[in-house]
């Protein structure tokens, strides 16, 4: 089915897709997927870091949230107070720069404690306790400052490996490990509304794991490497990322053999050069015959 298009943008490997600044929400029910950062920890302008949000009606769901998602959120009518539920792929910092900032935004725009709901690898507990710890000045001086902020932010953990992690409004959610190694434990997610499966894969090579997620979906979200590109830099550091990241042909595999309708190149690195993109398009094109969209912030796509 045609995607409406609601403003005048390239877009990058089909009609199938929405542009829009500010997202509509009253009387939706399809389940959208919108990158709200298309970036990687390499800083670039128009590109904020890690963080896909879907969206099913008015229920909110973040999935990674790097640099800047709450800006790019506010572009799209999400907001930090009223997010369902945020869930966490890894704990690498391009992935979670912006925790603070969920936490704190949530804390200080709702009247009445409110906690966060936040789903994570194994480890995801001590490192939010850590994250608390260093906002401890600002929640101090928030504080003594608010005669009617009584209550400190709260957070509400819950560790995931594998299996079924949410069931509410209408959206079911499965996790399954994937391979970032030597980073670990990683997870990817499945979410599925409306009839429809998104998955959202986070920074893996090929596995069982993510055989599992994207069997079926109709949106596949992955992290990508453009490999001939990564082998010519010369900087040891920027090639160790070729080992534990899917390239364009391997998420395009992976797309072809799970029976996927659309792959979303997400968080590529290098940053594609203006022009470059359809370069990207066709090199994933030659492995499989669905549909290919090469992210940018505030990409929207209906299921």
């Amino acid at each position: 089915m045609p995607r409406r298009v609601l403003s005048e943008r390239p877009a990058l490997g089909s009609a199938r897709i929405v542009w829009e600044g500010s997202s509509p929400r009253a009387g939706r029910q399809a389940m959208q997927v919108i990158i709200l950062g298309s970036g990687s920890p390499m800083v670039a302008p128009d590109r904020a870091g890690p963080a896909t949000l879907v969206r099913v009606g008015t229920t909110d769901l973040l999935f990674d949230c790097g640099r800047a998602v709450l800006m790019r959120g506010a572009a799209v009518g999400m907001t930090a107070r009223d997010l369902a539920a945020l869930f966490v792929t890894h704990m690498h910092s391009d992935h979670t720069t912006d925790y603070n900032d969920v936490i704190t935004t949530r804390w200080i725009t709702n009247v009445a404690p409110r906690p966060l709901l936040a789903h994570g690898p194994v480890g995801f507990e001590r490192f939010t306790q850590a994250t608390l710890a260093m906002l401890e000045h600002d929640i101090g001086y928030r504080m003594a400052h608010h005669a009617d902020l009584q209550h400190r932010p709260q957070v509400t953990v819950r560790e995931i490996s594998e299996g079924p992690v949410w069931d509410a409004d209408g959206v079911r959610i499965h996790a399954a490990p994937t391979d970032h190694s030597p980073v670990h434990p990683t997870i990817g997610y499945r979410i599925e509304a409306e009839g429809k499966v998104v998955a959202i894969a986070g920074d893996t090579v090929p596995c069982e794991g993510l055989t599992r997620l994207c069997q079926g979906a109709d949106i596949y979200v992955q992290t990508v490497i453009r490999r001939p590109l990564v082998e010519k830099v010369p900087f040891q550091r920027l090639r160790d990322i070729l080992d534990y990241h899917s390239d364009v042909v391997q998420a395009a595999q992976t797309a072809r053999d799970g029976g996927v309708r659309t792959l979303v190149l997400n968080h590529m690195v290098p940053a594609p050069q203006p022009g470059s993109e359809p370069q990207w398009i066709a090199e994933a094109k030659a492995h499989f015959d669905g549909e290919v969209l090469l992210a940018a912030d505030l990409l929207t796509v209906e299921a």
